[in-house]
């Protein structure tokens, strides 16, 4: 994982909203609610900020289930 753990540019500010927006979509979810666990988790920061550079280069629904899938390690339920 990436030291690099707070948004730093534009990109990684447009592809949290991104993976936010997304992940909401696909749970049913508000996306501020979703905001604050992911916040609140440091999975925001410290895994999709963090892995930005390897995260943004995948799909879609891979970048979806993959936060979905660390979220239940990081305490996140939904």
């Amino acid at each position: 994982m990436n030291n690099s753990s707070f948004i730093q540019t534009d990109d990684q500010l447009e592809f949290a909203i991104f993976c936010i927006e997304n992940i909401a979509h696909f749970l049913h979810i508000d996306t501020i609610q979703l905001y604050n666990k992911l916040y609140e988790s440091d999975i925001l920061n410290h895994y999709i900020v963090a892995n930005y550079n390897i995260l943004h280069t995948q799909d879609k629904n891979y970048i979806i289930n993959d936060i979905i899938n660390i979220m239940p390690e990081k305490g996140v339920s939904i």
